[in-house]
């Protein structure tokens, strides 16, 4: 397994990261797996810089065979110069294995001010590759805190869930959700939803909880039938 991590590679006119991630896994497919793709939300605070909402995005993903950690780096690298545009500020994060002190870090990115020089002097201790490819590479924190807080499978909204070819919208069955290996969870009872439908949205977007995919609903008390609506949390 392997984990990328992206930040800061858009302005508030241009497509953003979550579709850069998106495009790197389909650029990838023939060699990396996609397990997911998730937004984590960071320090959302008026003195920190960020295009909108200050979220990162992490890419979880499998060899299929014989792939090389260092080739799939280059690629990222070179796509995301590729996506560059003025006003952006990307990093770029590519790691194998996540120590400690980095999942540390990732926490820290969503309750205080961090710094350049804190991310990639940690990334250097634990020699862990973190570039930044313009701008002021101020995106070398997030894509840092992006890996930390994705390996450990409770944190932030997923963008992409496996390989399905298609984003659910609207009402969904709890059967195909169940077959997409996502659980659905009550709200307000805590407790799993096995039948009825599901209304989504515009997107599919669940969340990473304990190591699970977990969609949370709330019921729809408005029909007889057991209808839910999905719950958009960080």
């Amino acid at each position: 397994m392997i984990i990328v991590g992206i930040d800061d590679t858009d302005t508030l006119e241009t497509p953003g990261t979550n579709q850069l991630a998106k495009s790197i896994v389909r650029a990838i497919a023939n060699d990396w797996r996609c397990l997911r793709i998730v937004r984590h939300q960071l320090f959302f605070d008026p003195r920190v810089p960020y295009t909108s909402k200050n979220g990162s995005a992490s890419i979880t993903l499998a060899s299929r065979g014989q792939a090389e950690p260092a080739k799939l780096a280059q690629l990222c690298e070179y796509m995301m110069q590729e996506w560059f545009v003025e006003g952006s500020d990307p990093g770029l994060c590519v790691v194998e294995t996540v120590p400690q002190d980095i999942t540390a870090f990732g926490r820290k990115c969503q309750t205080e001010i961090v710094t350049q020089g804190m991310a990639r002097e940690l990334a250097a201790a634990h020699k862990v590759l973190l570039k930044g490819l313009g701008g002021t590479e101020g995106g070398v924190i997030g894509a840092l805190a992006a890996v930390g807080l994705a390996v450990t499978g409770d944190d932030g909204r997923v963008v992409q869930h496996g390989e399905w070819p298609d984003d659910l919208s609207g009402s969904v069955s709890l059967n195909i959700l169940h077959q997409r290996e996502i659980d659905v969870v009550d709200m307000d009872r805590s407790t799993p939803v096995t039948a009825g439908c599901v209304d989504v949205g515009k997107h599919l977007r669940p969340n990473r909880r304990n190591g699970r995919t977990v969609l949370f609903v709330r019921q729809d008390q408005s029909t007889g039938e057991p209808a839910y609506r999905a719950m958009k949390l960080t």
